[in-house]
């Protein structure tokens, strides 16, 4: 039987150096791997280019890498509620190359799948196609987009086993499925960690051969973005 596991985040993490590209699994802060990014603060390496759909908030997820100006670029969809990167962006202290969420997440599944690019129609006509091909199909304009190319992907799974099968919970099953296998080195954290073999075969999202290394995850504060309630009367 094949074991992924690793014994702590540390060893989950060898190999993280300055200047390399990491994917960071997560949707706001549903699902991000806060074990890891703890981590990569901890370590201190600088530089880094992070995809992932958002930076997390001012003093949370990715936003703590951005506190450190740990990050060089951002690859994502949103600036999100981090007032810290809108003031990096805006003032040119971080480099920002906004991408289409649905191109962001198929620019993903493009690495894992092993295509090293695709034709979407999104952004054609827009800055996102700048310097891009373009070339027409059936009638309309498509831009050639390359997928990604990362050293670490970072993902969370609600329950994974020693072989590296995953299982996400509600909405965490987000980016992370797609960031899985899709760079030289996928690392898991999951909330609990099981013997191979005790996970239904029909509940897993993404099987053990996506995933690299896998540990299990501690103190989770699965903070809330934006809380709203109702006022009372």
């Amino acid at each position: 039987m094949i074991k992924k596991t690793v014994a702590d985040v540390d060893t989950a993490l060898e190999g993280v150096k300055d200047g390399m590209t990491i994917m960071l699994g997560g949707f706001g802060l549903c699902g991000i791997p806060e074990n890891a990014i703890s981590e990569l603060v901890r370590l201190g390496v600088k530089d880094l280019t992070c995809i992932s759909n958002n930076a997390g908030v001012d003093d949370f997820g990715l936003g703590l890498l951005l506190q450190k100006r740990q990050i060089r670029k951002m690859i994502s969809s949103y600036v999100g509620e981090n007032e810290e990167f809108e003031r990096q962006m805006l003032s040119g202290e971080l480099e920002v190359e906004l991408t289409p969420q649905g191109t962001l997440a198929e620019k993903c599944r493009a690495a894992q799948a092993g295509f090293p690019a695709f034709y979407t129609p999104a952004g054609y006509g827009t800055e996102v196609s700048l310097g891009k091909e373009t070339r027409e199909f059936n009638g309309k304009m498509y831009v050639l987009e390359e997928a990604f190319k990362a050293d670490f992907s970072l993902v969370k799974a609600w329950k994974g086993d020693e072989a590296g099968n995953l299982i996400f919970k509600g909405t965490a099953r987000n980016f992370n499925p797609c960031m899985c296998g899709a760079a030289k080195i996928t690392v898991a954290e999951v909330e609990e960690l099981v013997p191979a073999g005790e996970l239904d075969p029909n509940e897993i999202h993404i099987p053990g051969i996506f995933v690299t290394r896998i540990f299990q995850g501690k103190n989770y504060e699965k903070r809330i973005e934006q809380r709203t309630v109702r006022k009372r009367n």
